[in-house]
């Protein structure tokens, strides 16, 4: 089985979802305020507290996400691999309300088996809350010093890699940030790693690639990224 692991953020979609969010809905002031003080998943908590203390309702948060830019051959590639068998997860430091948002809008989320991030949901009061992945009541809620305190996704791929049993599974892991070095580290030869080129991810890789077992397939556009991703995925199969 060829199982494609992708982050969400700078890799599906060419921005940050958080960040969009923020930027367009006019957050930046307060953001940037209260940015040194808080981690990051309660800034965000704080942020759709703020969006509902001003009217701005789930269904606008919502509109504002459907404009965030897929490109079309990134959506074309996630389609094919789908079609040809391979098991697509999302291993994303998003949010799962925006991760949803975005892929029902370019009719994706059922091309996918399993979005890991930080959960989100609907409060009685109409109010989007966002939680950390990982346990927060728990310190440390891990113990990779990598990776963020609210998600580490090593520890991600450790738990998929436990739940397959004895099948084989190739692994084609992509990415962009230094949170996407840790699963890097975790793939083995004969698994392949696709860093955005001249992103955190690549140049970490780069500093120092003999740590990387993987084979690695950088990529800059998202005809780079389709035509590389197919291609693995043909070649894993034959």
């Amino acid at each position: 089985m060829v199982m494609v692991l992708l982050d969400f953020d700078r890799t599906i979609i060419d921005d940050d979802s958080d960040s969009w969010v923020i930027s367009e809905m006019g957050l930046t002031e307060v953001f940037n305020e209260l940015r040194s003080s808080m981690p990051w998943t309660s800034l965000m908590n704080r942020m759709m507290e703020e969006l509902h203390s001003k009217g701005i309702s789930i269904n606008t948060i919502a509109h504002c996400l459907h404009s965030a830019f897929l490109h079309p051959n990134i959506l074309s590639a996630i389609q094919s691999a789908h079609s040809l068998g391979c098991d697509l997860r999302i291993i994303s430091d998003a949010n799962f309300f925006s991760i949803q948002t975005i892929l029902e809008h370019h009719n994706l989320l059922g091309c996918f088996s399993q979005i890991n991030t930080n959960p989100a949901f609907v409060d009685d009061k109409g109010c989007l809350c966002i939680t950390p992945f990982h346990d927060s009541t728990t310190l440390p809620p891990h113990a990779c010093h990598l990776c963020p305190p609210n998600m580490c996704k090593g520890l991600v791929i450790d738990q998929i890699r436990g739940s397959l049993g004895e099948s084989k599974t190739r692994f084609i892991y992509v990415g962009d940030g230094m949170g996407d070095y840790c699963p890097t580290l975790k793939l083995e030869g004969g698994d392949f790693v696709m860093p955005r080129k001249n992103y955190p991810l690549w140049n970490k890789i780069c500093s120092d690639p003999k740590l990387v077992h993987a084979e690695v397939h950088d990529w800059s556009s998202g005809e780079e990224f389709e035509n590389i991703l197919l291609n693995l995925v043909n070649k894993l199969a034959t």
